[in-house]
């Protein structure tokens, strides 16, 4: 018998062995009226509603809805609310520009936008059908109206689209199916070790690859979500100690963000012995791995993905085999990215670049056949990461081979930010590459080659900010009479890169 899978399975196995716990513990300081505390009931009845206003408006099956929004439970719902009756999410970095957020809709084709209030401005400008503003719950959801059945649900049919930055100036759509979220939450959350009694703390952002699949996962579960709208590490200890919490994923800047709080603490650390950390984006210094371990009392795992993996592709995570070892040795070994997940298979090319197999990779890039192609040629999915396999079988990634910086956990297109800087009158030449920093794991730099004129690097920031989210404008402008290039004109970014990582094991942080 074939049953596909669709990730409202998730919610109705809460909704059903779970209906009267609390699901999600509401950010109590939002511009919307928070949720509060929603049960799983709660939740999905508020999904149904909101499948239900969807139907009223015309969205049809596939048809595309985006949501521009830091974590909240109206966002949670739209997991369920959205893909589970067929239709696409499409979730969008809150902290891009509007002109980047124009070309997501746009790209996307999406006939619904929904934004947080302190998104809402972006609205005015987008050209879509239908605007909401989360918060407005009577535009939201339509209750007391039966969401009309999804009539032939496919696990093959796209339930997402993540735009990720990557080796293009514009970014590209990530095409995730219900079965590849399905397998990819399930794998995680065994991996991990999920369970009904499970407290998981929403540091990371729901955008980011869908919360790696933790919405799905810890739902499907019984466990409870604490959402978090800022990452401060004050803040993530008391919402630790407040709410029990024994779970959250993090990139390396957040959990540098808490063990920097850790002396400023009155007390206790709170979640000794009981929290789990899981941490990717970048593999984070030995030093802080020993830190989590030591300083907070905190279990530390690591997993290795990108978007398009939907993300996981191996794992790291304490084995009995290393008890014995002291926490220098055990952070040593957890710094490694792991070994290849459940159902994953990994190799490494030639050239040195890591691939990966799995039910957890991307259907293609929507609308961009080519580069779809290109990333699945031979059957396997091409990371673009450097890489080799160790004595254990563990992956080691020692370098990134496409145009990709990853800081504070956010991916940022090298090229996006060079042509930025291209359009300032002043420069000549330019390269961006990642250099290390201990707070953001890699900092944006740009190598420029100007006219002559006295431009000064502050100049060149503030001009990115024009065209560019924060995030991804330069943190640091070096300058330089010529840029090293091959003999066809390619730059030679390796060479750029040699003397900022002298001293380092790998090129990457």
């Amino acid at each position: 018998m074939y049953y596909p899978l669709t990730v409202r399975d998730f919610l109705d196995r809460a909704e059903r062995v779970f209906p009267d716990r609390i699901a999600v513990v509401d950010e109590p300081d939002q511009p919307a009226t928070p949720l509060g505390s929603p049960t799983y009931r709660d939740v999905g009845t508020l999904a149904r509603a909101q499948a239900a206003r969807l139907d009223r408006l015309g969205v049809p099956v596939g048809g595309r809805v985006a949501v521009i929004s830091q974590n909240s439970a109206r966002l949670f719902t739209s997991f369920f609310g959205v893909s589970g009756w067929g239709r696409v999410l499409v979730p969008v970095n809150f902290r891009l520009t509007t002109p980047e957020i124009d070309y997501i809709v746009r790209h996307s084709g999406a006939e619904v936008v929904y934004a947080d209030p302190s998104c809402a401005g972006v609205l005015d400008g987008l050209d879509v059908p239908h605007k909401f503003v989360l918060g407005d719950d009577d535009a939201l959801y339509l209750h007391g109206v039966e969401p009309r059945p999804w009539d032939a649900p496919d696990e093959a049919a796209t339930a997402t689209i993540n735009y990720t930055s990557g080796t293009t100036a514009r970014p590209k759509g990530v095409q995730l199916t219900h079965r590849n979220l399905w397998l990819n939450a399930t794998v995680f959350a065994l991996h991990a070790g999920v369970g009904d009694r499970d407290v998981y703390l929403h540091t990371l952002p729901m955008f980011h690859a869908n919360g790696w699949g933790m919405p799905y996962g810890v739902t499907g579960l019984g466990g409870r979500h604490i959402m978090l709208r800022q990452v401060d590490g004050t803040e993530i200890l008391r919402r630790v100690e407040e709410h029990g919490v024994t779970l959250m994923c993090a990139a390396p800047a957040v959990v540098n963000a808490v063990l920097d709080a850790v002396p400023h603490w009155d007390g206790e650390i709170p979640g000794r012995d009981r929290v789990r950390v899981i941490c990717a984006g970048a593999p984070p210094p030995t030093r802080t791995i020993q830190r989590i371990l030591d300083d907070l009392g905190w279990e530390f795992m690591q997993i290795y993905g990108l978007t398009e993996t939907s993300p996981v592709v191996t794992v790291n995570r304490m084995r009995a085999e290393w008890d014995g070892l002291d926490s220098t040795e055990r952070a040593r070994r957890l710094s490694r990215a792991g070994v290849p997940a459940l159902g994953v298979r990994v190799d490494v090319d030639v050239d040195g670049e890591v691939l990966t197999a799995s039910n957890h990779n991307l259907d293609g890039y929507w609308e961009q056949p080519e580069e779809t192609a290109k990333a699945q040629a031979g059957g396997w999915f091409h990371t673009g990461d450097g890489g080799y396999v160790d004595d254990e079988g563990y992956v080691v990634i020692s370098d990134r081979k496409k145009d990709v910086i990853i800081s504070g956990g956010e991916n940022v297109s090298s090229i996006e930010v060079e042509d930025a800087l291209m359009s300032h009158p002043a420069i000549r030449e330019v390269a961006v590459i990642g250099t290390p920093d201990e707070k953001w794991g890699e900092l944006v730099t740009a190598l420029v080659v100007t006219d002559g004129s006295a431009v000064t690097a502050e100049e060149l920031i503030a001009h990115c900010r024009t065209r560019l989210a924060g995030y991804k404008c330069p943190k640091r402008v070096d300058f330089a009479e010529s840029l090293p290039r091959t003999a066809t004109g390619k730059l030679r970014k390796f060479k750029l890169r040699e003397p900022y990582w002298a001293g380092h094991d790998r090129q990457v942080h």
